[in-house]
């Protein structure tokens, strides 16, 4: 019965993987071919890291490596220079694995989108596996696609950390929720190696913990207590090399992070929203900060206005995450993990990257799966059908490096 769930949960994470990713890769190819790169690729990868193979193999390769993915691939190549400065806000267990993968016949670049997609495909079999645990078969299948075509999910094979955390996190929590603690603190501890919010794995363990009356044992927390020393080897090491152990935290400077208070990001969001929707109403240009979207006000506007969409889209899953029958724990880790970009904005983008953060926050999509398998097929391909066109608009422009989250 064990090993037959297992192979339901692979069967049915199998099939969104490939058709999720072969959307993904053809809507990449094809607006390469079509539209060409935006002048920003220049701007942000001068090396050329991302585009190694000429004009036809940088076009098949296209979805795999943007933005983000250059500060991944330098780390890979030559780690941390001087053990400070913004390559430090990339925490280091991702680029270790691109860098394994690259000693092989097989590039860096190539390594790492293998390494991503691999990831994000064991993700979405844990993923089955909790939410089957947790709410039922139906609407784990329902949870497993609706992430595998969220309108962000093309971020889980490219060379970014995303799939890697998803995996590790959802692992640390199915672990923790079937009671293996010695694994819920490990992957809790690299969960926190891979992204310093890793660190908040600690609230839902604590809470599964304190659930659990019947069969809880006080040296169990000696495990969860493995979280934090992911996040504290990688400062650690940093000092030791003579750099700044608090980098990390301190690189964030370099995107114009700031602490506003918390959950202050919504409100500036919003500011920023509406502020955006009157420029391009009335067409007079707002002269704003250089950002990863331009220096060009309109520019900065629509992407204010599609940052701010997807916090709302946010509020009814957080709210159906805390009060559906999920235990408190999940909805307690969406909470925690939003507080962090959201009580530190970016100054002319106030919810920069927000739709990435959250599209690594499986709680979410646990309650829309539910509510998507609850109203029948129909209500399921509407959600399927909005969030694959969002899938194929955001690919195309993250493809064509146009600065999407």
């Amino acid at each position: 019965m064990f090993a037959g769930e297992w192979r339901i949960a692979a069967a049915v994470a199998w099939r969104a993987l490939w058709s999720s990713r072969l959307l993904i890769w053809l809507c990449g190819v094809a607006s390469v071919t079509i539209w060409g790169y935006s002048s920003r690729a220049a701007d942000f990868d001068p090396a050329s890291l991302t585009r190694p193979y000429g004009a036809a193999g940088n076009a098949l390769v296209a979805v795999f490596a943007r933005w983000d993915s250059v500060w991944y691939l330098a780390i890979a190549r030559n780690g941390y220079p001087g053990a400070d400065g913004p390559r430090t806000a990339f925490f280091p267990l991702y680029p270790l694995l691109v860098r394994a993968g690259g000693a092989t016949p097989v590039s860096p670049l190539l390594a790492g989108a293998l390494i991503s997609t691999a990831c994000f495909g064991a993700a979405l079999v844990l993923l089955h596996r909790l939410t089957a645990l947790e709410l039922g078969t139906e609407a784990a299948g329902a949870t497993v696609r609706a992430l595998a075509f969220f309108p962000m999910a093309f971020f889980f094979s490219a060379v970014y950390s995303e799939s890697l955390f998803l995996a590790l996190s959802i692992g640390c929590v199915y672990a923790a929720r079937t009671r293996r603690w010695a694994w819920a603190g490990a992957l809790g501890a690299l969960a926190a190696a891979t992204r310093s919010a890793g660190i908040v794995l600690v609230v839902p363990l604590v809470l599964l913990w304190l659930a659990d009356s019947r069969r809880r044992r006080i040296r169990d927390t000696l495990w969860i207590g493995l979280v934090p020393l992911g996040l504290a080897a990688f400062s650690g090491w940093l000092a030791l090399r003579g750099g700044d152990g608090g980098a990390p935290f301190h690189a964030q400077e370099v995107w114009h992070r700031h602490f506003a208070g918390p959950f202050a990001g919504l409100r500036d969001g919003a500011v920023g929203a509406f502020d955006g929707a009157r420029q391009l109403l009335s067409g007079r240009r707002k002269p704003v900060y250089f950002t990863k979207a331009g220096g060009d006000p309109f520019t900065v506007a629509r992407m204010n206005m599609m940052l701010f969409a997807f916090a709302l889209a946010a509020v009814p899953a957080v709210v159906g995450a805390l009060r559906r029958r999920l235990p408190l724990a999940y909805g307690a880790y969406v909470v925690c993990a939003l507080a962090l970009p959201l009580s530190w904005p970016v100054g002319p983008q106030p919810l920069m990257s927000l739709p990435r953060f959250e599209a690594v926050l499986f709680p979410l999509f646990m309650w829309l799966g539910a509510w998507s398998s609850e109203g029948g097929r129909r209500r399921e391909r509407i959600v399927l059908g909005v969030s694959a066109a969002g899938l194929v608009v955001f690919t195309a422009l993250f493809a064509t490096w146009h600065w999407v989250a």
